[in-house]
């Protein structure tokens, strides 16, 4: 009787060490690219530029700057809803640098399964 499944000898073969290199190699730089996208800074504005917004790859906000003819104390709302445009603009950047990163990373696997 035959034995079913398995490797002949119980070795596995060379090609499954090899791909165990590789997936460890992929994790490393996957790490070192995260690390280098929480490093840079995404800025973005609105209201023709009269905000500006400037968050880490980290997506905290690290800089919001105001001109100053934006300032309305009696229009608070309209300089609300401007810092929340750019902010909102300046995230969506960051996070399209980092699915741009991963979809690199992964060369376009990007992990979705038909099943």
């Amino acid at each position: 009787m035959a034995k079913r499944g398995g490797f002949p000898g119980g070795a596995m073969p060379g090609n499954m060490s090899n791909l165990m290199k590789q997936a460890q190699r992929m994790q490393r730089q996957m790490e070192e690219n995260q690390k280098e996208l929480e490093t840079k800074e995404f800025t973005a504005t609105s209201g023709g530029g009269a905000v500006e917004v400037t968050v880490s790859g980290k997506k905290e906000v690290l800089k919001v700057k105001l001109a100053e003819e934006v300032v309305d104390p009696e229009d608070i709302e309209m300089l609300q809803d401007l810092i929340v445009a750019a902010a909102n603009e300046a995230m969506r950047q960051a996070e399209e640098e980092n699915a741009a990163l991963m979809n690199k990373m992964t060369g376009g696997f990007g992990g979705g399964f038909p099943f």
